[in-house]
């Protein structure tokens, strides 16, 4: 590999794309393997036994992730969220996140299903870890069962939150989709749950991420019902969003207890302050979730490409980036093939 004597010899300005949005946040996807079969995400019938996941040589490793988040940052990236799959099941994550946490200006940060959090907590603070988004779609046993589809019970969700919130992991971040019929009656009492917990509860919308989870629009409870929901048993007031781009419309309740969230992408689309990219499992960047394809870039990085080489690929796709699916959805792209959401993370 080349590498160059001088990261600042790379391109120092952050492009912007079409329609003038920069870039500053990249997600990061360690692998599409994981121990849940949510089935919005990863369904049984799809995701089953003879399923082939990416062998262990198609994924980037550690060093190629720090070599490429370190180009990204020469563009204006100051946000890296870890995802997956389930990121904790890539082994010895906590080695990648010392490497990206040497960097201090870096914002890091890891969305997990909690399923290995209790275990791996301490680790992860350890290595610099700053914060953890966990995923948890119901209270309700039988339900959030029902969902995962592997019976894994809240209560191991619920111990992996409190050990991230005991390590310093926090404050955690919650977040629930909702699909109608099947946890939308669990919408309040996850609010009751963690209202004054000092974590924050984010409510999303059923998306059409993908092509296995069977989207429908009628299946999407739109933030506007929910910050009804809410408001009707526990009064919430809107709030101004932390930074430009941030997806999650802030709400906190009137009696001061703390905040909860919602993410709009089929109601309220945020497209036109979109600054995420993505980088998957196997070392593609996809510039949106709901993209068709993306752009190898593993194969620049094993060929022996230059940072500068591949910066400039990097800026190009951003510069060129259209990007805008939220606002034009319909039924007939609903259809489209896109890139699943275990590869990209969420």
């Amino acid at each position: 590999m080349v590498f160059p004597t001088d990261i600042s010899a790379m391109q120092a300005a952050t492009p912007a794309d079409t329609r003038g949005r920069q870039l500053r946040d990249l997600r990061i996807s360690v692998t599409d393997r994981c121990n849940f079969r949510c089935t919005y995400c990863m369904p049984k019938e799809i995701y089953g036994r003879d399923f082939q996941f990416l062998e262990r040589s198609q994924l980037l490793s550690f060093d190629e992730i720090h070599r490429l988040v370190t180009i990204f940052k020469s563009h204006g990236i100051e946000k890296v969220r870890i995802t997956g799959g389930e990121p904790l099941v890539r082994r010895q994550l906590e080695r990648l996140i010392a490497m990206l946490a040497s960097d201090p200006d870096l914002d890091l940060t890891l969305t997990t299903n909690a399923s290995l959090l209790r275990q791996k907590a301490q680790l992860l603070k350890d290595a610099g870890l700053r914060r953890v988004t966990v995923s948890l779609d119901s209270m309700n046993d039988e339900v959030f069962r029902a969902m995962n589809d592997v019976d894994f019970p809240v209560s191991k969700v619920l111990d992996g939150i409190e050990a991230a919130d005991k390590v310093g992991l926090n404050p955690v971040k919650i977040n629930m989709v909702v699909k109608r019929g099947v946890n939308d009656d669990s919408v309040v009492e996850m609010a009751r749950y963690f209202k004054g917990s000092g974590h924050i509860l984010r409510f999303i919308e059923f998306m059409d991420v993908g092509n296995t989870n069977g989207w429908k629009m009628e299946n999407v409870v739109s933030s506007r019902d929910l910050v009804e929901r809410i408001n009707t048993v526990f009064p919430i007031e809107p709030i101004k969003p932390n930074y430009v781009g941030e997806v999650a419309e802030r709400w906190r309740y009137v009696d001061g207890s703390g905040e909860v969230g919602f993410i709009s992408s089929v109601t309220q689309a945020f497209c036109r302050d979109c600054t995420r990219t993505r980088l998957s499992a196997e070392g593609s960047i996809y510039t949106c979730l709901f993209a068709t394809e993306g752009t190898d870039l593993r194969s620049l990085l094993r060929s022996g490409a230059s940072d500068e080489k591949i910066s400039d690929v990097i800026g190009n796709i951003w510069r060129a980036r259209t990007d805008n699916y939220s606002e034009t959805r319909t039924a007939e792209t609903a259809k489209l093939r896109k890139v699943e959401m275990s590869y990209i993370g969420g």
